[in-house]
């Protein structure tokens, strides 16, 4: 499990869970870049558009704490 702080939320991401869908990348490719690291790059967008992307990842890989 790793952790990305923007603002005052995390974004965790546990690998085990992801099924490479790639919805994270194609909805906000600016935060969300797979061949980068780190990959998620919290910087490049509002608090608010990550929550969104979050909230959309099918396999729960992807939360906000």
């Amino acid at each position: 499990m790793k952790e990305y702080e923007k603002e005052d939320i995390k974004v965790i991401w546990e690998s085990s869970k992801c099924i490479h869908s790639g919805i994270c990348a194609k909805g906000l490719s600016k935060v969300f870049k797979p061949k980068e690291r780190p990959w998620i790059q919290t910087e490049n967008a509002s608090k608010e558009d990550i929550i969104s992307q979050v909230n959309q990842c099918p396999s729960g890989a992807l939360s906000i704490k």
